[in-house]
């Protein structure tokens, strides 16, 4: 791989540092954020090395690209993603190029909003146990993997340390009330409907994703990333089977790596072999092509 990969942006951006979470920074322009997409990438809650060329590249321009696909149903929180309208507050421009994010400022809304259509993962694990997922009850008998005949929405309160915490729809109204927590389901629902349609035209299905919103002025604003592959779970429609581990088309390389391997998880890990970190890529950029039509 010839691209360079982006590990932090702070020396590149002449603006404060408010926030720097695994991925993304968040810079304040004063009116506005200025979020920079980086390459690093993390598993099992540690950040990884090296970091992963185009990754950043690849999260930043998708999310633009479905923000201006569902702008019209749901109003988001985009400026611009132009570095060049920064001017000298960034260093090295080119660098930073197809990484930047501009934003209008947000209340955050301290709930992650995830839609599930297929139930696998976390869900899968909920349902084996207790036969519900998020206290919502299942019917006896289901496959991993299977598809829900109505997608399931089903929230988590954002915790800024560890992780973010399962709750039922009823805990959620109680944080959020009841008014806002039924709008965030139903954005969040028509959002995975208008984009799982989208996904099964270009033979790739969308098992689920997260969402996160914030208020400008009393008006719920979508925020943050959409439809990426850290945000979503996407599997190749040709993959798709009951009762298996579906390859996800994401860092699954980086996962499946560190499972086979005789790391402990309870220190940070080795550097990535190159072989990983090209794989990575390579699975990045993929699933940019077959969601836009475009090569990076």
């Amino acid at each position: 791989m010839t691209a360079q990969a982006l590990s932090t942006a702070a020396d590149y951006v002449k603006a404060p540092l408010l926030y720097k979470g695994k991925v993304r920074e968040l810079y304040d322009l004063g009116e506005h954020y200025l979020i920079v997409v980086t390459d690093r990438i993390s598993a099992f809650d540690y950040v990884l090395e090296p970091a992963v060329p185009e990754k950043g590249s690849v999260l930043n321009r998708l999310s633009a690209f479905w923000f201006e696909q569902t702008k019209g149903i749901q109003p988001n929180h985009v400026v611009h993603t132009d570095v060049s309208r920064l001017g000298d507050l960034v260093t090295e421009p080119e660098l930073l190029k197809n990484r930047i994010m501009v934003t209008k400022k947000a209340e955050r809304i301290d709930i992650e909003c995830v839609v599930r259509g297929y139930i696998t993962g976390g869900g899968w694990r909920q349902y084996t146990k207790t036969s519900a997922v998020n206290g919502i009850p299942l019917p006896a008998g289901m496959h991993k993997n299977e598809r829900f005949e109505r997608p399931l929405f089903t929230p988590a309160a954002k915790n800024d340390v560890g992780h973010d915490e399962d709750i039922s729809f009823e805990r959620m109204q109680e944080l959020v009330g009841v008014e806002l927590a039924e709008e965030l389901c139903d954005r969040s629902v028509k959002l995975y409907e208008f984009a799982r349609a989208y996904c099964e035209e270009r033979g790739i299905i969308l098992a689920d994703c997260k969402f996160e919103f914030g208020l400008i002025d009393g008006q719920v604003i979508l925020i943050d990333e959409i439809f990426t592959p850290d945000a979503s779970r996407f599997w190749a429609k040709e993959n798709y089977a009951y009762d298996i581990e579906i390859d996800s088309m994401d860092k699954e390389p980086v996962r499946s790596y560190l499972a086979a391997s005789d790391w402990d998880q309870n220190s940070k890990p080795d550097p990535l072999p190159a072989r990983v970190v090209e794989e990575t890529t390579r699975r990045y950029l993929e699933i940019y092509r077959r969601l836009t039509g475009e090569s990076l």
